[in-house]
C-alpha cells in the first residue's frame, strides 16, 4: 500500500464529499475518524488515507458513473433492486461495488457484506486489485476475490469479487445468500447460464430477504428486457454514453475477413499515426494464428515504423489490463516507438476498462459460439454475427478521436442482444443445481429466457439414467453427491463409481485432466512429426483416458525430481506439453480429493498398471459414460454411436487415430466427447469390452437404445452367456433404482416443473 501522508484542506473536503452526500456533510464531519488534527482515517481499515488515495479519487470523479453517484445511493437506500445501464469505461464495474460496500458499512454489516460477480476469473482478479487500490486497503483483507482454485479473502473482507458460477455454487451451502447485504451482478448482458440462473433465483430470494440489495449492471439495450422481467417500476440509473469513434464500414466478404483484418493492422502501422489497435476476431484459434502472423510480418517492416507488438487480451488467456506493462520491451523508452495490437474475441469488450491507449478498433463483426445439440448429444462451433450492443461497445473503446473499422456493410442487420447461452448449452448442470435449490426451499427459477424444452427433456433423461433422480423426479442420494462435485454429471457419476471399484486415484486424475485445458500443445509449423513422436511416449494401449494418467504421473514425477519450477517447465517444453494446463489439472485433482474426503468417500491406494485396476477403471468410466459408446462397423475407423445412430471418426489427436495404420481400430470404444466441427470426431477414446458394457449400463437404458446391428450384437452376447445379469448389490449401490422403462409422459411431467 502507498505511504500515508498529510492532507490539504481541499483534500479533506474531497474526502468528506466522498463519504457523505452534500446534505449530510456537516453531520458526517463529527462522525469521521480523525487522527490528530490533520489525518482522516479510512472507515474500512481505520488507517489514515494515503496520498495515492486522493490521486485516484480525482480520477474516479472524472468517470461518467460519478455524476450518478448521489442518484444511485438514494435509490439503493429505498429500493431492493436497481438496474444500472452503461457501456465499458463508464466506471460502473469499479465504482458501483465500492458504493455497495459503503451501503453495507452504513448498516454495520448487519445484513451482510458486498459481492460483485464477473463472468471471467481474470476480470474478477483485476477488478479486485484496482478497487482495493482505490479504496486504499490491502487486497485479501477488506477487498478480496474468489475464483476457481484460488481464494484471496479473509474474515475482514467486506467487498468480494467472484465469478458468477462460484456464487451459484456458494448457494448450495447458503441458499438465501445471507452472508451478503448487497449483490452486484455485472455483465448481465453477456447472458451466461450462471448469470441467468442468478437473475432468476434472486427474484425469489428478495421476497424472503427484504434487507438484501441487488444491483444489475448491464448495457442500455438489455434494460427493456430486464424491466419486462422484473417490472416497469424497477428504478434504472442510466449513465451518460461515451462519444463513439469515427466509424468506417467495409463490404469485406465474410470469407476473407481474417486476412483483411490483418492487412488493415499493417496499413495502420505504416501510417505512423499514434495509438494502439484493438482487433476483434471470431475465435481464440484465430487470435493465436493472427498473433503468429503479426509477429512474423512485424519483423519485416522497417525499423523507422517502430515495433509492432501483438498482445492477446481475450477471456481465459493472454495478458490482462493490470499486467499490460509486463514484457513490453522498449515501449517505455523515449527513442523507440511501440504499437500494441490487442487481439480479442467475443465477450472481450469488457476487458478494456483499464486500457486508455487505443486509437483504432477493427471489428470483423463475427463470433464463433459453441452450440450443444441435445438430440444427438453433440457440440458444434457456429459462426454468427455479433449483437448490436457488442458492436456499439466496440465503437466506443477509442473515444471521439479514434476510428473504428467495421469489416461488414453498414446495412447488415445485427441481432439486438447476444443469444443467451442457456439456449446453446447442455442443461444437465442447470437442472441438477435447480433440483438442489428445491431442497433448500427455492422452488422456482423465473428465467429471463426459458430453456429449450427438448434440451430440458434430454437432460432430465440423462440424470434419470445416471440414477441422480428418484421416482418422482427429485434428487436422489446419488444426485445430491453428484451435485457436490464441480464436474459434469457423467464424470461425477464415474468418480462416484470409482469408490466402489477401488480405483479412485486413477479416475480422479482422469477427471482433473479432462476438466483442465488440453495438456497437448499445437505443433509448430513443420514439426508435427517431432511433436507426435514426443506424445507417443505417453500413449497407453488401453486408450486415451489411460494416456492422460501416464502424462499426469510423468508430470508429477518431473516435479519431484526437478525441484526448481523452471526445470519442470523445461520438461513440459521438451515434450510439447502445456505446463499451465497440467498445473491446473493438479489443482483440480487436489480440490476433488478434498471434496471426496469431506463427504467421507473412500480413496483407494493406486495400483495403476495391473489388469484388475485397468478393468475397474473401465467399469467406473462406463458407470458414467455408458451413453457414449460406439462400434467400428467396417474395421476402418467409422464408428457407429449407439444412442444417436450417427457415424463418426476418431479425432486425429487420439492414440487410436495415430496408430490405426499399424494396429487397427478397436471394435468397441467409450468416448468423452462428440463434436460436429471438423471431421465429426469423437475425442478421448478408450477400448471397452461389450460384455462389461452390458454388465455396467442400467438395463432401462439398454432397453431404450434404438434398434441397430450393434444392439443386436449386444443382445446376442446377453443371450449367449447371461453376462448382462448384474450383481444385485452392485445394482443397488451404483444405479440406486430398479430397472424400468421411461415413458414420455414422465419426462414431460419433470420438464414442466421448470416453467
Amino acid at each position: 500500500m502507498a505511504d500515508r501522508s498529510t492532507m490539504s484542506e481541499q483534500d479533506k473536503h474531497l474526502m468528506e464529499k466522498e463519504i457523505c452526500p452534500d446534505s449530510e456533510t456537516a453531520d458526517c464531519v463529527e462522525e469521521a475518524f480523525v487522527f490528530g488534527e490533520d489525518l482522516e482515517l479510512n472507515r474500512f481499515d481505520g488507517l489514515p488515507f494515503s496520498s495515492r488515495y486522493y490521486k485516484l479519487l480525482q480520477e474516479r470523479q472524472s468517470l461518467p458513473v460519478w455524476k450518478a453517484r448521489e442518484e444511485f445511493l438514494d435509490i439503493l437506500v429505498n429500493n431492493r433492486l436497481v438496474i444500472v445501464s452503461g457501456t465499458t469505461k463508464t466506471g460502473k464495474s469499479t465504482q458501483i461495488p465500492q458504493w455497495c460496500a459503503e451501503f453495507c458499512l452504513s448498516a454495520q454489516y448487519q445484513h451482510g457484506v458486498a459481492v460483485s460477480t464477473q463472468i471471467h476469473s481474470q476480470q474478477a482478479v483485476d477488478l479486485a486489485l484496482r478497487v482495493a487500490d482505490e479504496m486504499d486497503v490491502n487486497i485479501g483483507h477488506e477487498v478480496g476475490y474468489t475464483i476457481p482454485l484460488e481464494t484471496c479473502c479473509s474474515t475482514d473482507t467486506v467487498l468480494r469479487f467472484c465469478t458468477d458460477a462460484l456464487l451459484l455454487r456458494e448457494m448450495m451451502s447458503d441458499p438465501m445468500l445471507e452472508h451478503y447485504g448487497a449483490i452486484v451482478i455485472d455483465q448481465a448482458h453477456e447472458r451466461t447460464v450462471s448469470t441467468d440462473i442468478l437473475l432468476g433465483l434472486l427474484q425469489d430470494i428478495l421476497v424472503h430477504r427484504p434487507d438484501l440489495r441487488v444491483v444489475i449492471l448491464t448495457v442500455s439495450s438489455m434494460t427493456d428486457r430486464l424491466l419486462a422481467h422484473y417490472g416497469s417500476n424497477v428504478p434504472v440509473v442510466s449513465l451518460e454514453a461515451l462519444c463513439p469513434a469515427e466509424v468506417v464500414y467495409s463490404n469485406c466478404s465474410s470469407k476473407d475477413y481474417f486476412y483483411s483484418a490483418l492487412r488493415l493492422v499493417l496499413e495502420i502501422h505504416r501510417t505512423k499515426e499514434e495509438g494502439d489497435v484493438v482487433l476483434f476476431l471470431a475465435s481464440p484459434q484465430e487470435v493465436v494464428c493472427s498473433r503468429a502472423i503479426l509477429q512474423r510480418e512485424g519483423t519485416r517492416l522497417g525499423a523507422e515504423l517502430g515495433e509492432l507488438v501483438p498482445v492477446v487480451l481475450c477471456p481465459g488467456q493472454g495478458r490482462t489490463p493490470s499486467r499490460l506493462g509486463e514484457g513490453m520491451g522498449s515501449r517505455g523508452t523515449v527513442t523507440t516507438r511501440c504499437r500494441l495490437v490487442f487481439l480479442s474475441t467475443s465477450q472481450g469488450e469488457d476487458m478494456f476498462w483499464a486500457v486508455d491507449s487505443v486509437n483504432f478498433v477493427i471489428d470483423v463483426g463475427l463470433e464463433k459460439r459453441h452450440v450443444y445439440h441435445p438430440r444427438i448429444r453433440a457440440n458444434s462451433e457456429v459462426l454468427r454475427s455479433i449483437s448490436r450492443y457488442q458492436a456499439d461497445i466496440r465503437k466506443q473503446l477509442t473515444g471521439p478521436t479514434g476510428k473504428c473499422f467495421c469489416l461488414y456493410p453498414e446495412e447488415r442487420v445485427l441481432p439486438i442482444e447476444t443469444s443467451p447461452q442457456i439456449l446453446d448449452t447442455n442443461l444437465t448442470f442447470t437442472i441438477l443445481f435447480l433440483k438442489r435449490m428445491e431442497i433448500a426451499g427455492l422452488r422456482h427459477c423465473d428465467f429471463i429466457t426459458r430453456p429449450d424444452p427438448e434440451g430440458l427433456m434430454q437432460s432430465l433423461e440423462e440424470l434419470d439414467y445416471l440414477a441422480a433422480l428418484d421416482d418422482v423426479g427429485n434428487l436422489s442420494e446419488i444426485g445430491i453427491i453428484i451435485s457436490e462435485l464441480p464436474l459434469d454429471a457423467q464424470m461425477a457419476k464415474a468418480l462416484l463409481a470409482s469408490c466402489e471399484f477401488d480405483c479412485v486415484n486413477e479416475v480422479v486424475t482422469i477427471a482433473a485432466m479432462l476438466s483442465a485445458p488440453s495438456c497437448f500443445l499445437e505443433p509448430p509449423d513443420g514439426r508435427t512429426q517431432e511433436v507426435q513422436q514426443c506424445h507417443r511416449k505417453f500413449r497407453h494401449p488401453e486408450g486415451d483416458h489411460f494416456t492422460l494418467i501416464n502424462i499426469y504421473n510423468a508430470f508429477k514425477y518431473s516435479q519431484r525430481e526437478t525441484c526448481p519450477q523452471e526445470h519442470c517447465e523445461k520438461w513440459c517444453q521438451d515434450y510439447h506439453l502445456n505446463h499451465r494446463a497440467l498445473q491446473t489439472a493438479d489443482a483440480i485433482r487436489s480440490e476433488l480429493t478434498d471434496i471426496l474426503k469431506r463427504i467421507e468417500l473412500p480413496i483407494s491406494e493406486t495400483s495403476f498398471g495391473t489388469k484388475t485396476n485397468t478393468l475397474n477403471i473401465k467399469r467406473a468410466l462406463l458407470a458414467g459414460f455408458f451413453m457414449q459408446i460406439a462400434r467400428d462397423v467396417d474395421g476402418s475407423g467409422n464408428y457407429f454411436m449407439l444412442t444417436n445412430r450417427h457415424l463418426a471418426q476418431v479425432h486425429p489427436a487420439s492414440s487410436y487415430g495415430a496408430k490405426a495404420h499399424q494396429l487397427g481400430f478397436p471394435e468397441w470404444v467409450l468416448f468423452h466427447e462428440y463434436t460436429l466441427s471438423g471431421n465429426h470426431g469423437i475425442r478421448t477414446v478408450s477400448e471397452i469390452s461389450p460384455a462389461v458394457f452390458i454388465q455396467t449400463a442400467p438395463q432401462y437404458f439398454y432397453s431404450n437404445l434404438p434398434p441397430s446391428e450393434s444392439k443386436d450384437l449386444l443382445q446376442h452376447i446377453l443371450d449367449r452367456d447371461g453376462s448382462g445379469r448384474k450383481d444385485k448389490q452392485q445394482t443397488l449401490t451404483i444405479n440406486s433404482k430398479a430397472d424400468k422403462d421411461l415413458t414420455s409422459g414422465g419426462e414431460l411431467q419433470h420438464c414442466t416443473d421448470f416453467y
